[in-house]
């Protein structure tokens, strides 16, 4: 059902060099970039994720209780895209580890400040 997330980001440029190093992980690519205004990167296995400059032209800001959730595929992507994510300047959201049943995730914050959880179901 969901075909794309766009996140707005003030640098686009910055924002590019952290996603094409973190979804590299999931065997994303750069699927479409248009200029200095959107970027987006698709793994062929479902919904692409993007990077956008608001349409408004007012300046990103972070959504108080948005988050995007990213499928990884085992517990060991889990591992690797939040270890990832620190390691290129993100902020640690919520460590990686079980929470209720076989939900394994682990959460963090991009560049912007935007919320990611990485997670695996079993």
């Amino acid at each position: 059902m969901i075909g794309y997330v766009t996140l707005g980001s003030n640098d686009r440029q910055r924002a590019g060099a952290f996603y094409d190093e973190l979804l590299g992980l999931l065997n994303a690519k750069r699927a479409m970039v248009d200029g200095d205004r959107l970027i987006l990167w698709a793994n062929g296995q479902g919904p692409m994720l993007g990077v956008i400059k608001p349409a408004d032209g007012n300046a990103a800001t972070v959504g108080n209780g948005n988050m995007v959730a990213l499928a990884v595929g085992s517990r060991e992507n889990v591992d690797k895209i939040h270890a990832k994510a620190l390691a290129l300047g993100g902020k640690d959201e919520g460590p990686v580890g079980l929470r209720g049943g076989n939900f394994y995730a682990g959460y963090f914050r991009d560049l912007d400040g935007n919320k990611f959880c990485a997670f695996h179901m079993g």
